[in-house]
């Protein structure tokens, strides 16, 4: 299964749009945001009819109680609040929006994967417990090229997509 992993999309319109043509073309099954959606209606203008799996955590931009309300309304999209939780073809992943917070997870041996956002530049590093902590960068384009990143369970490939070059 493809993941695509995003974060601080900041309302950017044009590049979500492109984006999630991009993963609809691409088979992309799930689709992780770690954080700073903006605007909560962005679930219901975008993120929802794609019909993707989405799954989302808060950051610090953003209504916190209208995007558990958005998100709520349909099947396909849920917010994990502060931290997230999955497990897909049996990697246990863990995903939120701060730095920190990502580390203190992938610290405890838990996660295969530890997803997060906030400061906008893709980062890949991996603990002595095997742990990866990844950061896609920023989708909206803020102070960094707009990219995301794409994991492949089947091949435990990760891929930084840069959105300019798609």
């Amino acid at each position: 299964m493809k993941i695509a992993i995003i974060s601080d999309t900041h309302d950017n319109i044009p590049n979500i749009e492109k984006f999630l043509t991009w993963a609809k073309e691409n088979k992309i099954e799930t689709i992780i945001h770690c954080g700073d959606i903006a605007a909560p209606s962005m679930i219901i203008e975008l993120f929802a009819p794609a019909g993707l799996d989405f799954h989302c955590v808060f950051g610090n931009v953003a209504d916190r109680e209208m995007l558990i309300k958005f998100c709520g309304q349909f099947a396909n999209t849920k917010c994990h609040e502060d931290i997230g939780e999955l497990i897909i073809d049996d990697l246990k992943i863990a995903f939120c929006h701060f730095p920190e917070q990502a580390k203190e997870l992938a610290q405890t041996g838990k996660y295969n994967l530890v997803f997060y956002g906030h400061t906008h530049k893709p980062w890949l590093e991996t603990l002595p417990n095997n742990s990866q902590i990844i950061n896609p960068g920023t989708l909206g384009g803020v102070f960094q090229k707009a990219c995301f990143a794409v994991y492949d369970t089947a091949t435990k490939k990760l891929e930084l997509k840069i959105l300019e070059t798609l």
